[in-house]
Formats: C-alpha cells, structure tokens, sequence
C-alpha cells in the first residue's frame, strides 16, 4: 500500500494506539498531523516527519480550526479517550461522572461535524470504540452507552456523508498505556482480564492498527464496526 500525496489526521495520535496509526500512516507515504491535549509531552514519541498539534476534540473551534489547516484530508483517525470513564455500579454512579464519560462521543461528533467538509471527495473516517459498546458487563454502563452511541452516530452517518465513509473499529483489551506503564502487575491484570477469552493474550495496539487501516482504505466499506477483541464477545 502506499498513501503518498494523501492527507492523515490523528486525533489522539500520541499513545496507544494513535501512535501505532501514526507511525503505520508515516511509513506508508502519508503526511501525518497528530492532535494531542498534551503535545510537549510526546514530541519525542512521533515520527519526526509528523505535525504535532495542541488541540482538545472537545473545543469544536479548535478542531474546526485543524481540519481547515490540513484540507483536503483523506484520512480523519479519531482515537481520543475524551476525559473521564466512570466505572462502577450504575445505580450508585455520580451521575456527573456518568455525564462527563459521553465527552469522548462529544468529541467524536467534534470530529465529523467539523471535518466532514475539509474531507476530500473520496476522504474516510475511522472512530475508534469498544467492545462494552456490544456485550454489557457490571460496572461499564457508562463505556456500554458512550460506544452504542458512536456505533449508531456510524451507522447514520455512512448514509449522510456518501461518498465519503465512516467506519468504526472496537478494540477488546488492548496492552496500552491506558492500563499503566509496562510492569509485572500490569502483565498479571493483562493476563487474567483475557483469561476467559477465545484467544488468551492481551490485543497489541498494532494489531488494531490493522483494523483501521483496513476501513481507513476500502472504499467499498462503510457504516461498519470491526471488533478487534480476541473472540471476547463469543468467550462465556
């Protein structure tokens, strides 16, 4: 594959897996911008080749401001957590916190409403969820409903925005720094959380990367949601 002359736009493009998509777009030919709440922080972490800018998905103006700067983009990439993840039993849940974990779909929107016209004709959208958003579990009523949400605002706007494309790709538990710096504990968390599932490790941030690239580039795909998560969702 190569993406040469095509225009890419990370938000989020800084850990995890924004920066696996990142380094994945550099190598493949793209001019790269990276969006990051906290970008002195990363320099060091981004191909040299990338554009680092300070932005929040959260502030539509800002991230209005960006995809003006970059149009045409071919690429837009949405990876950014958005804040905070309130966990824990609904009935006894801030109702704040509750509130506050919809910010990353408020972002998301962000993203689309404002980027949506700086796409190029053919340009693609890649939010990425997760896997609450399909199978409930106690404690993660907020994660369930902020990810149904972004598969349905997908599912809509496929048919608003042809030709261009959206997709979704919805990672189960993936080993980033979301669950701390590498350490023995944190491979022991790891490794019971994925104990039950069909394939028994840890997802690799690359390994979801696969999975955007994928949607990122057919052009045949659209409205879709990709579970990356190990078989989770079949596991008992």
């Amino acid at each position: 594959m190569n993406l040469d002359g095509k225009t890419a736009l990370v938000f989020g493009g800084t850990s995890g897996i924004g920066l696996t998509t990142v380094q994945r777009l550099v190598s493949l030919g793209a001019k790269v911008c990276a969006v990051s709440r906290n970008p002195e922080r990363v320099r060091d972490a981004l191909p040299a080749e990338v554009q680092l800018i300070a932005g929040d998905t959260r502030d539509g103006e800002a991230v209005a401001a960006i995809c003006r700067q970059l149009a045409p983009i071919d690429f837009l990439i949405n990876c950014a957590t958005g804040g905070e993840r309130a966990l824990g039993p609904f009935v006894a849940m801030d109702m704040d916190g509750y509130k506050a974990s919809f910010d990353k779909l408020w972002g998301y929107a962000n993203s689309v409403r404002f980027g949506a016209e700086h796409l190029s004709p053919q340009g693609s959208v890649v939010l990425v969820t997760g896997s609450p958003a399909k199978r409930g579990k106690p404690g993660q009523a907020a994660l369930s409903s902020v990810g149904g949400a972004i598969e349905a605002l997908v599912r809509t706007l496929a048919v608003e925005l042809a030709p261009r494309r959206i997709n979704a790709v919805s990672p189960g538990v993936t080993d980033t720094p979301m669950f701390g710096a590498a350490s023995e504990e944190k491979s022991a968390m790891l490794e019971q959380a994925t104990a039950k599932h069909v394939l028994k490790r840890a997802i690799q941030p690359d390994e979801i990367t696969d999975a955007i690239m994928l949607v990122a580039t057919n052009e045949m795909m659209t409205g879709q949601t990709i579970d990356v998560d190990g078989g989770w969702l079949l596991s008992g």
